[in-house]
């Protein structure tokens, strides 16, 4: 089997040293591993230091390497001694990697001096290979005499694993911040458990992102699930202990964001260094923002104030430029009018940018100081705004001499790359984003007669599939060709479905009405809560349609405060940049657009019925839908009464039956652009103009047919528009 090791590039101030130790390992295909440049850094009394670079392999176990840039040496055994002795105080504090006193894996330390041609004269100095020194052509064999067997039989890799989970600080990020009363082995909190310290490793393109820094735009895509928030956390945690000097940003759509981003910032910062962040030099806020006070603050309100403008909150902008286009507008209007722009940031980094308009990202680009460190990361399945970004060609513009500003041109160097896609996801299991993709994107529904298809809207681009860790099981990924599509081991990780039963991870429930949907969802939650070991922080409750949203979950709160269950409606009854209150021992109910970014072990989604056949912008509310399922770490349950909740639970039904594959034939061009006509965002008072339009239309058919108007009192002229249009 060919192995490889694995190379994750950080800040290296050592860089001719750096790459010669790279060229040498990686060559080495019979083993396997991680090999990181300039990290892990700690902080010391005389500030910051990092490892000059670190192997972590079950072949060696931890091999920590000095690295020498020219022929001096100096006191090479200290700076080993030093880095070992750092490095080991850093892995004692998790239990995991401890027997008794002991560290179970051993760290192995090196010096590497790509430049000494002659290493004789270091003999004595090296004290036997008590401190090695080597140069390219003596590393490997100098590496093979470090060996390792773990204690009592533990699997090699699996204590690697848990190293690199230590060292990349997720182990302590990914447990909830409370402890567990946890009794039952098989109870759900005891699975929540054992998920959380599943998905406790960074894989190897997640590690590149957040070490490597980008001089310029990087764009990161990935399922809902994939990593895409955690990234960003750790990227900017990275880069702010890396330059403590720099003014960095960290912006997205949900206010309700800005607690969890805040807490992982934090954690990684203080696992990292320490120390808390300088929270003036990195900011967390809004992409809009508001004049309420310092905590309100966003990226377009400082913006406008910086460039002595007037600020356009939601109301002014809705009026000024329309529905639907309120914050394009606002930023549009911002960048055509500001007259000297000033850059007052070194970085910015924006999630959830499917939510937000490519106006807004130039707006970013143009805060930033060279050479515009700017990374934004989203997910194309998750825009609740009905549309995708645009190509970086589109978004950032041209130079004077027609070139882009910014390409993502893949060249094949191992330079950092600026177009990352996360295809793996850590979140959702199989079954679960396999139904989440089905009723999204509406490939179980029953076909329209207009469209002779049940999809509801699908990707333009037919490679995204493969991009996002599907694979073709049968068909072809073409125009009009049948298809069939899977997700692998490798994309979505067998634990994540393996603690429990299929139908016990998503259930969809078929009610009579809204009373019995009430009484089984607290009955249950109840039992969550009881039973099942659940924290009321594990439950998350979502009503899909947002504008609903307060007066349907008022009878699911008013019978959860009968027996004895505190909730809440989130950023209602909390602050607007709060979701969860997990001090509080409160159910989280939410709508669609606060859930976006969150997670839970057991997720509700409640009224389920109103997203299979909308009268209007069925594609956003099936995404909504999507988006709904994919908050769930673990379980899921589709609520819903009536008809339209029994159609919905057919698709599941068909998917179920299909192994969870999803089976379709790939629209055509046209197909695809008939789909985005009929399923296509209305306004309100569109879809009354439309209505009002459609009724005119149906009376005058009415009394055509009736002979109580004759074709002949019409205008001749109105007629003959008609044919064209009708027979186009």
């Amino acid at each position: 089997m060919v192995m490889s090791i694995d190379v994750v590039r950080g800040t290296s101030r050592k860089p001719v040293s750096s790459e010669a130790l790279v060229e040498v390992v990686s060559q080495q295909s019979a083993w396997s591993g991680r090999l990181f440049i300039g990290y892990p850094i700690f902080s010391t009394s005389e500030g910051l230091q990092m490892i000059d670079a670190l192997l972590v392999s079950a072949d060696m176990g931890v091999v920590v390497f000095d690295l020498i840039e020219g022929h001096e040496t100096g006191d090479f055994g200290a700076r080993q001694d030093d880095s070992a002795n750092k490095l080991e105080s850093r892995l004692k504090v998790h239990q995991e990697l401890m027997r008794r006193r002991d560290l179970m894996v051993p760290i192995h330390t090196i010096s590497f001096a790509p430049a000494l041609r002659n290493l004789d004269s270091f003999r004595d100095s090296c004290r036997s290979g008590e401190y090695p020194l080597t140069n390219a052509p003596s590393l490997i064999q100098a590496l093979t005499r470090f060996t390792w067997s773990c204690p009592h039989g533990q699997d090699m890799q699996d204590m690697c694993d848990r190293v690199l989970s230590a060292i990349e600080h997720i182990s302590t990020v990914r447990k909830s911040g409370l402890s567990r009363n946890v009794t039952e082995e098989d109870s759900r909190g005891a699975k929540l458990v054992k998920l959380e310290k599943s998905i406790a490793t960074l894989d190897n393109i997640q590690s590149q992102t957040v070490m490597e820094t980008v001089e310029g735009v990087q764009r990161i895509r990935g399922l809902a699930g994939s990593g895409k928030t955690i990234v960003l956390a750790r990227k900017a945690a990275n880069l702010h202990a890396h330059h403590p000097d720099w003014r960095i940003a960290v912006t997205f759509n949900s206010r309700s964001l800005k607690d969890h981003f805040r807490r992982l910032i934090n954690n990684f910062f203080i696992d990292q260094t320490g120390e808390e962040p300088d929270w003036d030099k990195l900011r967390i806020v809004n992409a809009w923002g508001s004049w309420r006070g310092k905590e309100r603050e966003g990226i377009y309100h400082e913006f406008c104030r910086l460039h002595g403008m007037a600020f356009l909150d939601f109301g002014r902008a809705r009026s000024r430029f329309g529905p639907g286009r309120e914050f394009e507008g606002a930023c549009e209007y911002a960048l055509a009018y500001a007259r000297e722009l000033e850059p007052v940031y070194d970085a910015i980094f924006v999630d959830e940018a499917q939510d937000l308009p490519s106006m807004f990202l130039r707006l970013c680009f143009k805060l930033l100081r060279d050479p515009g460190r700017l990374v934004y990361a989203y997910d194309e399945l998750q825009s609740l705004r009905g549309s995708s970004l645009p190509s970086p060609e589109e978004i950032f513009g041209k130079n004077k001499d027609g070139s882009p500003k910014v390409r993502f041109d893949d060249t094949g160097d191992p330079a950092p790359q600026r177009d990352i896609m996360l295809s793996k996801c850590y979140r959702n299991s199989k079954l679960v984003l396999a139904t989440a993709f089905a009723l999204g994107f509406g490939i179980y529904r029953k076909p329209d007669h207009e469209t002779e298809t049940g999809l509801v809207q699908i990707f333009d681009r037919a490679h995204i599939w493969e991009d996002i860790g599907y694979t073709v099981r049968a068909g072809a990924l073409r125009d009009g060709s049948a298809v069939t599509l899977d997700r692998t081991e490798d994309t979505s990780p067998g634990f994540l479905e393996d603690h429990s039963d299929p139908d016990d991870l998503i259930r969809f429930v078929t009610f009579r009405n809204g009373d019995e949907q009430t009484d089984w969802l607290t009955e249950a939650i109840a039992k969550n809560l009881g039973k099942d070991e659940l924290r009321h922080d594990d439950i998350m409750v979502i009503n899909p349609d947002p504008v609903s949203t307060r007066l349907n979950v008022e009878p699911v709160r008013s019978r959860l405060k009968e027996l004895g269950i505190r909730s809440h409606l989130a950023g209602v009854d909390t602050d607007p940049n709060t979701f969860f209150r997990p001090g509080k021992a409160s159910v989280t109910l939410t709508g669609i657009h606060r859930a976006k970014g969150n997670e839970a072990g057991m997720v509700y989604i409640i009224n389920a019925q109103d997203c299979h056949s909308a009268v209007r912008n069925l594609a956003s509310i099936r995404i909504g839908l999507f988006t709904a399922i994919t908050r769930s770490k673990a379980w899921v349950r589709v609520l819903g009464f009536g008809e339209s909740m029994a159609m919905l639970k057919a698709e599941y039904e068909k998917l179920k039956a299909r192994r969870f594959e999803l089976r379709f034939t790939y629209p055509t061009s046209e197909q695809r652009e008939q789909l985005r006509l009929i399923h296509r965002d209305m306004t309100t008072a569109d879809f009354k103009r439309f209505r009002n339009r459609d009724r005119h239309l149906d009376d005058l058919l009415h009394e055509l047919e009736s002979g109580r108007v004759h074709i002949e009192d019409l205008d001749g002229e109105t007629i003959a528009r008609f044919r064209n249009v009708l027979t186009k």
